[in-house]
């Protein structure tokens, strides 16, 4: 289990690396460049604190992967506040975005096969790590 914590770590810095590219590829500053300067702020921040906690739920698996899994209640609420985060990720990703403007290509279609495969395992990942078994 403790290396499943380890690669799940390495896979949230990963993405959260990949993902300082999204704003170019999304082409944000042209779309947030129609919202009120407060909005836009706020996108700003909210985009900040996601890219943030991703940071940290990998650190802290890498860094205390043998303390996430010492079966103590907070290791299991981290465990299991992991798995939500990352199975609400998992839905929003499948059930609520709509890709209709999205880029194309085939390039995009793998990013999203690998994302959508990466937010499901780390949502299986944490959850079992929370279970204790």
């Amino acid at each position: 289990m403790r290396n499943w914590i380890l690669l799940a770590g390495l896979g949230q810095i990963a993405i959260a690396l990949a993902s300082l590219a999204i704003p170019r590829i999304l082409n944000w500053r042209a779309d947030l460049a129609q919202l009120r300067p407060l909005t836009r702020q706020v996108f700003w921040t909210y985009a900040a604190y996601i890219w943030s906690i991703n940071v940290a739920f990998g650190l802290v698996s890498i860094l205390a992967a043998d303390t996430l899994l010492d079966g103590s209640t907070l290791a299991r609420a981290v465990c299991a506040f992991i798995a939500l985060y990352w199975g609400a990720r998992l839905a929003v990703q499948l059930f609520w975005f709509d890709r209709s403007s999205a880029p194309q290509g085939a390039h995009v279609r793998v990013a999203e096969i690998l994302l959508t495969t990466a937010f499901a395992a780390f949502t299986l990942i944490y959850g079992w790590a929370a279970s204790g078994t």
